[in-house]
């Protein structure tokens, strides 16, 4: 029998969050409705994170018509300037990159739940479709991304808000490509 050559020719590199389009249950547990409930507790778990932090007030989630969830905290709000080194937005960074987030140091948040740092990135990649809205700085900024990938940049509305009140709000849907 011939021996199978294996070179570095046959490594291949996932980038972004194309591992977790790829290989779902490696991140979730499962693609079925176990999966589902996961990708909403990981939404929760932010939440209830920022009220360990101290910086919640309350939240809300609420089962729209359209078989999407909405999560909404009112604690601190992504933070929406640019991260230097990335381009981007941290609320891109954030939903868009593995391993992105503010629970891996510092003095933001002293215990928190979930995936630490891929939570709501997976659910970004696993969603069919995912409108952020964060309410800082007396703006409201907003991004849509489908299936992972930003529609357009964060930009903020031209509807004020008070400059006191953040919040971060999720609307996301199953992608109709994952099994149930």
């Amino acid at each position: 029998m011939a021996e199978a050559s294996y070179t570095a020719k046959d490594i291949t590199v996932l980038e972004g969050l194309e591992p977790v389009r790829l290989r779902p249950g490696m991140y979730i547990g499962s693609t079925g409705l176990r999966g589902l409930h996961h990708l909403v507790y990981e939404v929760v778990d932010n939440s209830v994170d920022e009220a360990l932090a101290g910086r919640k007030r309350a939240d809300r989630g609420r089962p729209p018509s359209d078989h999407s969830v909405t999560v909404t905290d009112w604690g601190s709000g992504i933070p929406v300037d640019m991260v230097e080194g990335q381009g981007v937005s941290a609320l891109t960074v954030v939903l868009t990159k593995l391993h992105a987030g503010g629970k891996f140091g510092g003095d933001g948040y002293k215990v928190s739940g979930g995936l630490h740092g891929v939570g709501v990135s997976v659910v970004n990649a696993l969603s069919e479709r995912l409108v952020a809205e964060v309410r800082r700085n007396g703006k409201v900024y907003r991004q849509e991304f489908v299936r992972g990938e930003p529609q357009v940049t964060s930009r903020s509305s031209a509807r004020p808000t008070t400059p006191a009140r953040r919040s971060t709000s999720c609307r996301t849907r199953r992608s109709s490509r994952s099994s149930t």
